[in-house]
């Protein structure tokens, strides 16, 4: 499949690439906290409309269950979480999957800036 056939994907290329300016610039090391300073900055200079530390509805039978927060929703289209941790794990990635589930949104960005190098996984529903 073809990177142009993904859902979102001119709009999830634009969140890694801000990813990966942020990285460049900061590198690793530094708390979760900052990454999502310097990357609400980046969204902003490049005109990419998100929402920071979102409330979103999780749903059980039809009843709102908890209200959790995510770190950015873009475009009211991308559900993206940040790390900086030493490695993703699987414990991440199921996490995102259950907020994409929990929430109906269809795409999910999951990003790590404590390695070395950015790492980044995508996850549709």
């Amino acid at each position: 499949m073809a990177e142009s056939d993904l859902i979102h994907h001119e709009l999830t290329r634009e969140i890694i690439g801000s990813a990966m300016e942020v990285h460049s610039a900061l590198g690793c090391g530094f708390l979760e906290s900052v990454y999502e300073e310097a990357l609400a900055i980046e969204f902003g200079i490049r005109n990419i409309p998100f929402g920071r530390q979102k409330e979103t509805n999780v749903f059980y039978k039809e009843k709102l269950a908890k209200l959790f927060i995510c770190d950015f929703l873009v475009d009211k289209k991308v559900l993206l979480e940040i790390k900086a941790i030493s490695q993703l794990t699987k414990t991440e990635e199921a996490q995102l999957m259950n907020y994409l589930k929990a929430t109906g949104i269809k795409v999910g960005l999951l990003i790590n800036f404590g390695e070395r190098s950015l790492k980044h996984k995508r996850f549709v529903l």
